[in-house]
């Protein structure tokens, strides 16, 4: 008898248990994955200048898209740039016709891999080569592949071995190239296709046995890029009509929108910084409905359907961005923490909720305009962006739950009314990780979808759900990078780039309202701009960023350029033949990320 009463007391304290579970508030938490690449096709040869589109492509545009087929109760937001779209679609047509028809690649990198060009003799070639086979963390992508580490120690390979030191290049075979261009793809592939593709584990253990590659191998591993490639967008499409996740865009080129509206944007944050000797970006507010309008229709094409939400390039808002998208009736978009401070002080918001934080994860609403504010969380998303990369996986997910509940408890009665926004690279943090984070994001979205209470969330969820904008009087225009544009802004590099850019729009206006272009001539100078107003080509100027990515950008920033010249038929100015800016400096994660 006692027995019985102690099961029934037991399955009581359970029943109470679940009602308590089920009963519980969640706080909702959105992750948002910002998926991006530049045009990293030479405006004057038509190459693709370096190989981070197929690349990423393969490792990392793959691998989250797979976490999320694994595991389908984790909700996230997806957003792509038009123009990283673009590329896949251009990549996938090239790759394609290679295989069908042996038609040259775009892509000196593949045109090697594939054995279209072979490796020539000469040092220049082969030294070439050699550099492109380690652009990559060594510590997690070459030193865990013993053979493809063994072919670098071979040849003492260093990533700062100069030209002139290289001459023991021409003693090596042309098997040596071919086998050292297969582990470096095979090193680049995302986990889960090493998990998952047979013809990767069939290529990975030939070469570990020590099998040199063999020119059908070379030919297999097109095909996989190939295949990764044409399944991305099918693949996300596929999870956004299902309602697991929500893909939103950027503008189409990725601009600063509130730089080519009005220079003086950046004075929010940036009062006594130096400003460009242009007062404006010429007819900035109609080239940023241009972006977004090439934007939809970019998107549109590839998902089927128009955003509801955008982020706007590198969270950079303003008053008259904001104003942009309530134009084309955009629902949400969203900044950093930055903005969001100096906007919340700016507009008397209650200090303490400021200081709490609590203001943070609500969504806002600037003066009268319609479109909703998210702001990211600075803190848990650098954690994943530059931290847990040294952490254990199950602690990472573990610890990363414990500041999620943290603000829930601490959120009380009201916790369901607000949004947690965790906002980063959906890409370039991953190879700082072992095994490009598979083991980590596996275990952070268990964690996440098996918490009583999380709610995994889109920024369209939350919205739906019924929680109201809380009202915001002045918005401080700013970016997700330190509240400010100083990134792309603000300095003699980076001023000098914008100073030619607003040369070469002065030009295209002035040929534009001419009429001395054929309507096609006019749609190629025009998407040409697009190219050359992309925020990137700005980032990388400076001399705290590595001599070698400043390098590729400026040449590829100047020659973009040159080639808008070309298209309008016009004289190309001298000075676009001088570099912009050198470099030099060694930022954190090779400067592709920015921590808060």
């Amino acid at each position: 008898m006692t027995e019985i009463v102690h099961l029934c007391k037991s399955s009581a304290h359970r029943n109470s248990l679940d009602k308590l579970v089920m009963e519980q508030k969640k706080i909702k938490l959105v992750l948002c994955w910002h998926m991006h690449q530049p045009h990293y096709r030479d405006g004057l040869s038509g190459q693709y200048r370096l190989p981070w589109v197929y690349l990423h492509a393969i490792k990392d545009y793959t691998d989250m898209v797979a976490h999320l087929e694994q595991i389908p109760e984790a909700k996230v937001v997806v957003n792509f740039a038009p123009v990283l779209l673009e590329q896949f679609e251009d990549y996938a047509g090239q790759l394609r016709a290679w295989l069908e028809s042996g038609s040259p690649l775009h892509d000196a990198l593949l045109n090697y891999v594939s054995g279209q060009m072979p490796v020539s003799e000469l040092i220049e070639r082969r030294y070439e080569v050699l550099q492109a086979c380690q652009k990559a963390f060594a510590p997690t992508m070459i030193d865990t592949f013993p053979v493809f580490k063994k072919l670098l120690k071979m040849v003492g390979a260093h990533k700062i071995t100069r030209l002139e030191d290289a001459a023991s290049l021409a003693y090596f075979n042309e098997s040596f190239f071919v086998d050292l261009l297969m582990w470096y793809h095979l090193a680049w592939m995302g986990h889960s296709l090493r998990l998952q593709d047979d013809r990767v584990k069939t290529l990975l253990a030939n070469g570990q046995f020590g099998v040199h590659f063999r020119s059908q191998d070379q030919r297999l591993m097109i095909e996989i890029i190939a295949d990764a490639i044409e399944g991305i967008v099918p693949r996300y499409r596929a999870l956004m009509e299902s309602g697991q996740i929500e893909i939103s865009m950027t503008p189409y080129g990725h601009p600063i929108v509130p730089l080519l509206i009005d220079f003086n944007s950046m004075r929010d944050a940036q009062p006594v910084a130096p400003m460009p000797q242009s007062a404006i970006y010429p007819n900035g507010y109609e080239r940023a409905k241009w972006h977004m309008e090439k934007g939809i229709d970019v998107f549109k094409s590839q998902f089927g359907v128009a955003p509801k939400g955008v982020w706007l390039s590198e969270g950079a808002v303003s008053s008259d961005a904001i104003g942009l998208l309530d134009h084309y009736e955009i629902q949400w978009t969203a900044s950093g923490e930055g903005v969001w401070r100096h906007s919340c002080e700016a507009s008397g918001i209650d200090p303490h909720d400021v200081v709490s934080k609590k203001a943070l994860y609500q969504p806002l609403q600037h003066a009268t305009q319609e479109c909703a504010l998210f702001f990211r969380d600075d803190g848990l998303s650098d954690l994943i962006g530059f931290q847990y990369k040294d952490w254990d996986p199950q602690d990472a997910a573990n610890n990363f739950v414990y500041h999620l509940k943290n603000i829930a408890n601490a959120l009380g009665d009201e916790v369901e009314d607000h949004v947690v926004s965790v906002i980063l690279d959906g890409e370039n943090a991953w190879e700082y990780y072992p095994d490009n984070a598979f083991h980590f994001l596996s275990k952070l979205y268990q964690a996440l979808t098996q918490e009583p209470q999380i709610e995994m969330a889109t920024f369209s969820d939350a919205l739906d759900s019924g929680i109201r904008p809380r009202h915001l009087s002045q918005l401080k225009a700013g970016s997700w990078v330190y509240g400010s544009f100083s990134t792309w802004i603000g300095e003699p590099d980076k001023n000098a780039a914008w100073d030619l850019l607003v040369a070469a729009k002065i030009a295209y206006d002035d040929v534009m309202a001419s009429g001395a272009l054929t309507e096609e001539e006019q749609v190629l100078a025009t998407q040409q701009l697009a190219i050359c107003e992309g925020s990137d080509w700005f980032w990388w100027f400076g001399d705290y960023n590595p001599a070698g990515s400043v390098h590729d950008f400026d040449e590829l920033f100047r020659r973009h350029l040159e080639k808008l010249f070309l298209l309008l038929n016009i004289p190309v100015p001298p000075q676009l033949a001088k570099p912009l800016s050198y470099g030099g400096g060694d930022m954190e994660n090779a400067g592709t990320m920015k921590r808060n």
